[in-house]
């Protein structure tokens, strides 16, 4: 596929850049019909291989919009580090690519087996949560802090959609994420729906605040100075529970939401996540030109830089030996 014109498709305009997450059933269509958007998607796993047919459509996308490299394996918060491959192939990318913004998530997915110390470490393939503990908020400061010093840059970390929690904690997630910032200097990537989400999961374990109530305190106990970009996405409700499926529209609470948070961060990077029962291209444009006519009007809030890590930044302290897990509970 070769795009007919090199020259960005993008346009400067006011209010926010608003993107879209490029998936596989949209690679051709996006670069035959260039449509306007100020960024795309990707994620970073899918094109850590060298050359090949996906990272020559990367290039050509590249060579129309800015691109966000958003990871979902990176395993910010494991105890036992980040995977040095997993971090030589997302450096080699960011290098190839020069992305306008690299994101992962406050997750883990790394560890040992206790039932099979002799198996080494395995991968669980998954976003699981990390407890708001200071012992967890020290891994992940550190592991942060590694990424950021190998690829020279500030990343954005995403906070979780999750559906169980750990029974130990020392700080809300507002403020954990607060403090990781203020120890590494890293951003936020605000994902509006999964606060959306574990707002209405909350009542799993006995919550009784209205969810968005909840959502809008969240939103206001952030850093607004550090928030890089904002993730709008559909969910799904599967009885008791509701799972952040990125399948379907954004839901006019979130939109809601979305209008608070800009009114806070102001015009900062919006994204349109949809990964599962992919619609038609213009399904997703739709949803982008609702989001930027929702944050038209918003003032414009200065994010932090996207360049080179700062020298001020306050280095993750290093990981410890964790041999005490806290415990977890299940939603019932």
């Amino acid at each position: 596929m070769t795009a007919a014109n090199p020259v960005p498709a993008f346009r400067p305009h006011r209010g926010p850049d608003v993107g879209i997450g490029w998936r596989h059933p949209h690679y051709a269509a996006l670069l035959e019909q260039r449509p306007r958007l100020d960024f795309i998607e990707v994620h970073s796993e899918n094109f850590f291989a060298p050359g090949g047919a996906a990272l020559a459509v990367l290039r050509e996308g590249r060579a129309l919009y800015p691109v966000s490299l958003h990871g979902v394996g990176l395993s910010l918060g494991s105890a036992c580090g980040v995977d040095a491959w997993h971090l030589d192939q997302l450096a080699r990318l960011v290098e190839a690519i020069d992305p306008v913004r690299v994101s992962d998530h406050a997750s883990f997915a790394r560890g040992a087996l206790d039932t099979n110390p002799g198996s080494g470490l395995v991968h669980g393939a998954d976003l699981l949560p990390i407890p708001f503990t200071r012992e967890a908020l020290d891994v992940l400061c550190a592991n942060v802090q590694q990424v950021q010093e190998r690829l020279r840059r500030p990343i954005a970390v995403e906070n979780l959609s999750a559906y169980l929690r750990w029974r130990d904690a020392d700080l809300t997630e507002p403020e954990f994420l607060t403090e990781l910032t203020r120890r590494t200097g890293c951003q936020l990537l605000v994902d509006v729906n999964n606060i959306f989400v574990n707002a209405l999961n909350a009542r799993l374990w006995g919550g009784n605040t209205d969810p968005l109530d909840a959502c809008r305190a969240w939103l206001d106990a952030i850093p607004a100075d550090r928030v890089a970009e904002i993730h709008l996405a559909g969910h799904i409700h599967c009885g008791d529970i509701v799972i952040d499926d990125h399948g379907s529209r954004v839901c006019p609470e979130v939109w809601s939401l979305y209008r608070h948070a800009i009114g806070r961060f102001g015009a900062v990077p919006t994204l349109i996540e949809w990964d599962t029962d992919v619609p038609p291209l213009a399904v997703l444009l739709d949803e982008a030109a609702r989001a930027r006519s929702a944050a038209q009007r918003a003032p414009h809030t200065p994010v932090a830089s996207t360049g080179p890590l700062a020298t001020g930044a306050a280095p993750g302290r290093p990981c410890q030996n964790h041999t005490a897990a806290p415990s977890m509970e299940l939603s019932p």
